[in-house]
């Protein structure tokens, strides 16, 4: 066909139009190549991973659940190089996305051939390069090929139909003087025709889409399977099953950031390379024994949760807001787990996180863990605020702090959003949502009552649920000063979405997607800071006055007192009387205090073979946290009302009155009446 269509390009001017008759038809020639198994996609490496979907969507769901054994995983050998930057946590180079399918064979000096076809003479850096450009010739012609010897010093293919009608055929041996591969004999251009059509090729396997995703997966670990399949066929026109695009997926992940059982052994040598350079991180780890059957490993720890926080955090802190948002979210991957994240905020509204941790899920003894060494080593000072959403772990976690997260040291309050969420479940009130945050958002007592007052009208069934949940937990009029403003875990959630793509990596991989992507925000924020009155304020033209005390630092508006920064009463009261507003601005929002978040450095980890022998023990993963059924992992999240639009009051007709139908749609105004029998 190709060369057809060349001939028809060359001679348009005295052929006008061309005809093609193709008939589908299963030759001997073509069973036999099928069964040849050119793809190296084993099933039983696809069917041991944690997920597998049919293009069609439906799960295929495996026998049963398979324990792992603990020795075979502590087996797992480690990365060879597991400490480079990830660098989709850099800057998004946007080249990437174009880069050659092939670097290995690109990079080598090719000689420039007539209509990309091999030459005697051509040169390769190696062995794999060589496959790679004979597969991607193959692939791009629509044709294919078997290898007749393959050794460490030659490669000799033919065409499947070779003696049928083709002859082509290459040979590629190693020249040692050269240090390089050279083709030294190759009989030309394909003259065969593929008697069927095919959607997939035989050599396009998971192993050649995996070195042409590589630069896509690197920017975004969490790209869809189906961006691979269409990726790859605007790549090579040939459109591949999901199963083969997951599973390059799966090779490219591993080849860019490390295998999952070599990232678990690389953790604590990169957490003690770190630490070894910033003696002040906190790194704490959580572990349990190691059995192979009966027998406890000596010099093998599984995993069970980590805790850290680097020093910049540590430091930050202490000029940030007192005020505390924490949360949790699940980990994507081969191995089950959740990542806990503290943030606080500065004085110029910038998220400073401050805290992680990995654990084996939201239960009370992995937030009590989190928490324990938060307050210990992080949040050290008093008089600070926890929002938190209102799970029961949460709770009991800080019931059993001893004291260290309840007043007179600590505050706990919940995210108003929450509320909203269980107060929407419990009544199927709709109508009733904005009512209830409005309650929580109320600044002072008087809006406060105002606003109960109208839900209890509605219901005492409604204030009943709400007096259940202490007031100084949700409301800004009574939380004492303690909230800043702040009345969700919106914090968390905007960190949780930064690290979206590092939450489908390997472990370390995550951790150091934390280090390098808040390097390059302290960095980029430290750069940037480098910059007994009383009044009554009538607003105009309502004519609602307010009374600004600025020794007291209070506006009946609420605002002054709440976010601790002047309000539009405070700025008309200093313009009036020639007054520095500055003065009434609390400290954390000063520059001076913003330089100070960002003002130490995280140091450089130099070069890995510097850094101190490890000799302590090997970390594997928890095999009980290992996904073993196949198929797209479920759900185990419940949706609940946060999760959907907003619900709605009925419609009513602003016409008739009558609800379910608008104006335009309304009777009345079509001109339809009673009807008249007389007429």
């Amino acid at each position: 066909m190709q060369e057809m269509f060349s001939m028809y390009f060359e001679s348009r001017g005295q052929i006008s139009v061309i005809e093609l008759y193709v008939e589908f038809e299963q030759s001997e020639v073509d069973r036999n190549i099928e069964e040849e198994e050119y793809d190296s996609d084993s099933e039983e490496e696809f069917e041991s991973n944690y997920e597998a979907v049919a293009p069609e969507g439906e799960e295929d769901q495996g026998d049963g659940v398979v324990a792992p054994n603990v020795g075979d995983v502590a087996n797992a050998l480690a990365n060879k190089d597991p400490f480079e930057e990830p660098s989709f946590m850099r800057v998004l180079d946007l080249e990437a996305m174009h880069a050659p399918e092939f670097p290995e064979y690109m990079s080598a000096e090719i000689p420039m051939v007539a209509d990309g076809e091999f030459a005697i003479g051509m040169e390769f850096s190696s062995r794999e390069a060589v496959m790679m450009a004979v597969k991607d010739y193959t692939i791009r012609r629509g044709v294919d090929y078997r290898v007749y010897e393959s050794k460490p010093l030659t490669f000799y293919a033919k065409c499947t139909q070779y003696g049928s009608g083709c002859d082509w055929l290459i040979r590629v041996s190693m020249i040692s003087r050269k240090y390089c591969w050279v083709i030294r004999r190759y009989n030309g251009s394909h003259t065969c025709t593929r008697a069927t059509i095919s959607q997939d090729h035989s050599k396009l396997d998971s192993n050649t889409i995996a070195e042409a995703i590589k630069p896509l997966v690197e920017a975004d670990p969490s790209i869809k399977v189906k961006s691979v399949i269409a990726e790859v066929q605007s790549k090579f026109n040939y459109t591949i099953s999901y199963r083969k695009a997951w599973l390059a997926k799966q090779k490219a992940m591993e080849k860019i950031f490390g295998g999952w059982e070599a990232s678990y052994e690389a953790l604590p040598i990169w957490f003690q390379a770190m630490c070894n350079k910033e003696p002040s991180a906190i790194v704490h780890f959580e572990t349990m024994s190691a059995y192979q059957g009966d027998e406890e490993v000596t010099d093998i720890r599984v995993l069970h949760r980590v805790f850290w926080s680097y020093y910049p955090f540590i430091r930050a802190f202490r000029h940030c807001k007192p005020v505390v948002q924490v949360d949790g979210t699940h980990l994507y991957g081969k191995y089950k787990g959740c990542l806990l994240v503290a943030v606080s905020q500065d004085g110029n509204n910038n998220i400073v996180p401050i805290a992680f941790a990995i654990v084996e899920g939201e239960t009370s003894d992995a937030w009590h863990f989190f928490l324990s060494n938060l307050r210990q080593h992080v949040v050290t000072r008093d008089g600070v605020g926890l929002i938190s959403d209102r799970h029961e772990s949460i709770n009991a976690a800080i019931a059993r702090s001893n004291g260290a997260w309840s007043p007179p040291r600590a505050f706990h309050m919940f995210c108003i959003r929450h509320i909203e969420s269980n107060f929407l479940r419990k009544f199927m009130a709709p109508y009733l949502q904005k009512l209830v945050v409005n309650i929580g958002y109320s600044r002072t007592v008087r809006e406060y009552e105002q606003r109960y007052q109208r839900l209890r009208e509605r219901g005492e069934a409604y204030t009943n649920w709400l007096n259940q949940i202490p007031r100084e937990q949700y409301a800004l009029a009574y939380d004492g000063g303690y909230r800043w403003g702040h009345m969700t875990t919106n914090l968390v959630e905007c960190i949780n979405s930064v690290l979206k793509g590092a939450r489908n990596l390997p472990i370390t991989a995550l951790v150091k997607a934390t280090f390098y992507r808040l390097n390059e925000l302290f960095t980029r924020k430290r750069a940037e800071a480098e910059m007994n009155e009383v009044f009554e304020v009538r607003e105009m033209p309502a004519g609602t006055e307010y009374a600004v005390d600025l020794r007291q630092q209070r506006c009946d508006c609420g605002e002054f007192q709440v976010d601790r920064i002047s309000c539009r009463h405070v700025f008309a009261c200093c313009v009036n009387q020639l007054l520095d507003w500055r003065v009434y601005v609390h400290e954390v929002y000063k520059m001076d205090q913003v330089r100070r978040v960002y003002r130490a450095r995280f140091r450089p980890l130099g070069n890995p073979t510097m850094w101190p022998v490890y000799s302590g023990p090997r970390f594997v993963p928890n095999p009980n946290m290992r996904r073993v059924t196949k198929g797209r992992p479920r759900m185990t999240r419940f949706l609940n009302e946060m999760d959907t639009r907003m619900l709605r009051a009925p419609r009513r007709c602003r016409q008739c009155g009558a609800e379910g139908h608008s104006r335009s749609r309304c009777r009345r105004s079509a001109g339809v009446g009673p009807s008249n029998p007389g007429q």
